[in-house]
């Protein structure tokens, strides 16, 4: 514990003794570790969270480069959450860190215990495997933070938390609820999102071969993002999590 004692000693210092605690006895489960989920992982990781398990079935590629914490052109071609959990680890190799490398969707969704962690983020980029977390997370005891879309964006100060059904401005959100009422399926409760009332366009032209979904505005089209409106959506969803934590 030394080295921990040293590594946590100014968040110590901060927030005391027994929160650190309890920040350190908390499991956190994040699903996507691409732009937003992999710079939260991070935060967690620093900000003393111990027991972290990331969830991602892809591999780094040089388009992830401009956003994502562990896409380096050192690890183009490894699988996403095995070159974050090598991250993670060298900031605190006490932590337990898991990786499932897997997607989360109708098929694998009752792989995952929820109800065992206390903290459960989605920064899903896929709109119907995102609505199915909600659905699902929403109806454990765990702390549920989800992302809503940070693609299109440049302006830091437009970030906001707000409750789902509050969101204004925000495609992803405004497609989510969309598809909950024509389904007549409903989160079992409220929970906070990060989002942008930001709404950019394009300017470039669009790439030759498809990359993941982020917040597709049109069918088919892959948005451009950067590397602080991600993180800070990351990050965000991190202080949610350590704020309620940290309550002692």
């Amino acid at each position: 514990m030394a080295i921990e004692d040293a590594i946590f000693r100014r968040s110590a210092l901060l927030l005391g003794n027994e929160a650190m605690l309890q920040i350190g006895s908390k499991r956190v489960i994040i699903f996507g570790v691409g732009g937003v989920g992999s710079w939260c992982a991070e935060s967690l990781i620093r900000s003393g969270i111990r027991h972290l398990t990331i969830v991602d079935s892809d591999r780094v590629c040089e388009s992830n480069i401009n956003r994502q914490l562990m896409a380096t052109t050192l690890t183009i071609g490894q699988i996403k959450v095995y070159a974050l959990k090598e991250r993670l680890l060298s900031i605190n190799p006490s932590a337990e860190i898991i990786t499932i490398e897997k997607v989360f969707n109708e098929d694998t969704a009752n792989t995952f215990d929820l109800d065992s962690y206390d903290y459960i983020i989605d920064a899903i980029d896929s709109l119907k495997d995102k609505a199915l977390l909600i659905l699902m997370a929403t109806s454990t005891k765990a702390k549920f933070f989800s992302s809503m879309g940070a693609a299109l964006k440049i302006d830091p100060t437009r970030i906001r938390v707000t409750e789902f059904w509050k969101v204004e401005g925000d495609p992803l959100a405004r497609m989510l609820r969309k598809r909950f009422k024509q389904n007549d399926q409903y989160p079992k409760r409220k929970f906070q999102c990060v989002y942008s009332d930001e709404l950019l366009q394009n300017k470039g032209p669009q790439p030759e071969e498809k990359e993941e979904t982020i917040s597709q505005i049109t069918k088919g089209q892959t948005n451009g993002s950067l590397a602080h409106i991600t993180a800070i959506f990351g990050f965000t969803l991190a202080g949610l999590v350590l704020q309620d934590a940290a309550i002692v």
